[in-house]
């Protein structure tokens, strides 16, 4: 009995012994882990990785999440205080925020122009008719404003001047206001623009922006949204980023080929939009996967744009070798 009594101490002893290094592995593996998140911005910014939130990139030594950020000035600052280390943003800012010093390369373009000049005027069938008329163009200073400028140019109209140009309302207000029919004209991206379409049935779409973009000197359809890495972090962990990039291309390819199950995952993680919306306008939305040094001829025509209009939108000079990973 007393030998049955000191077996079962023993193996109690075992049992914890083997308890405790179990959790002691278990915090050790926890602790080897680095959490990374890659940022999207709210809204249509985030559709093209939207399978990302569902399904994250599985990276050795990364434990990846997904999060969507109100506005591109939040990516902005956290890419600038070293926080981000994988984001998506407007090109122009990602070269302005390069031109401060930082350290980030754009790795894939993953949103072309998608545009929309939408009227309900009838007055107004093609670009040169806007003369004397007021166009509410949505985002001052981003890409569709010096794109439309550049457009407006070309068709011999001064911006400002034969066209007036309004910036007071937000994406979703512009389209709101095109149905209630308080603003007689607008630029506006999708999925404001089938937003907009879907509301009122005299609403049209005046000419084709994108195609207007290129007979004015552009290479190719616009950029709108970059996919932005950290340089010093893409060389510490080439692995993990080349596993972010395919996913994030598979994800876009995903998108483009089920918008219906796009669209439910959008509405399911918060982006700010309907599904019914995204489902709709995903077809028109060029979603797109195009790597850095591919895209480079497209990014320097619009960064031209921009130090015609705003030289300081990009830090004033055309961004280096070293921004295109």
């Amino acid at each position: 009995m007393y030998d049955d009594v000191m077996r079962n101490k023993l193996l109690s002893i075992m049992f914890l012994c083997a308890l405790g290094l179990f959790a002691e592995n278990a915090v050790f593996s926890q602790s080897s882990v680095t959490p990374l998140t890659i940022y999207t911005i709210r809204g249509p910014s985030g559709v093209g990785m939207i399978r990302l939130f569902e399904n994250p990139p599985q990276a050795a030594g990364f434990q990846i999440k997904t999060e969507a950020l109100a506005q591109a000035d939040l990516m902005a600052a956290k890419f600038i205080a070293g926080e981000a280390k994988v984001g998506v943003l407007p090109p122009n800012l990602a070269a302005k925020i390069a031109s401060s010093g930082k350290n980030i390369q754009i790795a894939a373009i993953v949103g072309t122009g998608m545009l929309s000049l939408l009227t309900s005027d009838p007055a107004i069938t093609r670009i040169e008719d806007l003369k004397g008329k007021t166009v509410e163009v949505a985002g001052q200073g981003a890409t569709p404003d010096y794109v439309f400028r550049r457009i407006l140019s070309f068709k011999g109209l001064k911006p400002g001047v034969d066209v007036r140009l309004n910036y007071s309302l937000a994406y979703p207000e512009i389209a709101q206001s095109l149905i209630a029919g308080r603003v007689p004209a607008a630029i506006l991206p999708e999925p404001f623009a089938t937003m907009a379409l879907s509301g009122r049935q005299d609403l049209r779409t005046v000419g084709d922006i994108q195609a207007e973009w290129v007979r004015a000197g552009g290479k190719a359809n616009y950029p709108m949204t970059a996919l932005v890495v950290d340089a010093e972090f893409a060389r510490e962990h080439p692995d993990a980023i080349r596993t972010i990039l395919a996913d994030y291309r598979s994800s876009t390819e995903w998108v483009t080929a089920h918008p219906a199950e796009a669209g439910a995952l959008v509405e399911k993680y918060d982006l700010g939009l309907r599904a019914a919306v995204v489902k709709a306008a995903i077809p028109k939305s060029n979603y797109v996967f195009i790597p850095a040094q591919e895209a480079r001829p497209a990014i320097e025509t619009l960064f031209r744009a921009f130090l015609e209009y705003a030289p300081e939108s990009i830090g004033g000079v055309l961004p280096g070798d070293t921004f295109y990973r």
